[in-house]
């Protein structure tokens, strides 16, 4: 993969807009079309894939057992949370 050096420097361009450098389009595998998405992370600009975000969450999550449903386990506790202030009143 193409390292961090000033060959790799990006300028911000007219609305906002940049260019991200030929080798790094090269070592990731970046084609004219491809959608990334944007976020900060600290002082940091980082884009990255969805593909590789869903990847990353499904790693995350892949403890959790297939019949457990963590809507419901949040519902669940957003109504004891409720319960407890409508006693608390």
């Amino acid at each position: 993969m193409a390292s961090n050096t000033p060959g790799n420097e990006v300028q911000l361009g007219a609305q906002g807009r940049l260019v991200i450098p030929a080798a790094l389009r090269k070592a990731l595998h970046l084609q004219q079309g491809d959608r990334l998405v944007a976020r900060k992370v600290g002082d940091s600009l980082v884009l990255e894939r969805r593909e590789a975000i869903e990847k990353r969450l499904q790693e995350r999550f892949r403890h959790i057992p297939k019949d457990v449903s963590l809507v419901d386990e949040l519902i669940a506790e957003r109504r004891a949370e409720a319960a407890g202030e409508m006693e608390e009143e």
